[in-house]
């Protein structure tokens, strides 16, 4: 906005035929103007715009849920695969397909391609493996993360606990990767380890002081 209003500021002050001193002089005061909050949004207004309000405590901490891939995280609670076969089909079904097959503009979920190149030879550019669960997340504990927070797509974050860990089930158990008599918790899910774990590593690079100057 600073910028802008100068730019204004000089182009009319050149269509009328002010000289080099005025213009400065104008733009200046424009830049002034604006430091003293006169422009709003300047970094000394007082004026508000009456748009937003503070975030309460209640809301923060709702979205301040965030799951490691260790799983010290995790809530309470529990969820049979069985149980999340029905949540799926109430709350992802519509998006994500029946059976975890994608839609045309939602991705394919389920899908475990147990063939394909060793880890070392293993490129995610270059593989052909559809990009499921079962292919491609590294750890469970973060399916358990992205579904709590991120689904339903329509209303993030309205599922329950025990109905995240149901659904986390029913996915893991449709990739073939866990039992579809597993009941998951917080322990059982930090037990899982998932097919592509060893196609990732840890970033353990450290900051550069140098870079950040």
């Amino acid at each position: 906005m600073r910028i802008a209003a100068a730019l204004v500021t000089v182009a009319c002050l050149a269509a009328c035929g002010g000289g080099a001193k005025a213009t400065a002089d104008a733009t200046n005061a424009s830049f002034a103007s604006y430091d003293a909050g006169a422009v709003p949004g300047g970094p000394g207004a007082k004026a508000s715009y009456g748009l937003g309000h503070a975030a309460a405590d209640s809301a923060i901490a709702a979205m301040n849920q965030d799951i490691g891939q260790d799983g010290a995280e995790l809530p309470a609670g529990r969820g049979t695969v069985a149980q999340g076969a029905v949540v799926y089909a109430a709350q992802c079904a519509q998006c994500h397909g029946a059976k975890g097959e994608g839609m045309p503009t939602f991705p394919k979920l389920v899908g475990r391609d147990s063939a394909g190149a060793p880890k070392p030879e293993f490129q995610f550019a270059t593989t052909n493996k559809t990009k499921t669960i079962g292919n491609y997340w590294p750890h469970a504990t973060t399916v358990f993360d992205y579904i709590k927070r991120a689904m339903p797509f329509a209303t993030p974050g309205s599922m329950t606990d025990d109905e995240v860990y149901a659904v986390t089930a029913y996915l893991l158990s449709a990739n073939a990767i866990i039992p579809d008599t597993t009941t998951l918790d917080a322990a059982t899910l930090r037990a899982v380890r998932m097919p592509a774990r060893d196609h990732f590593v840890p970033d353990n690079r450290k900051p550069n002081a140098a870079a950040r100057e």
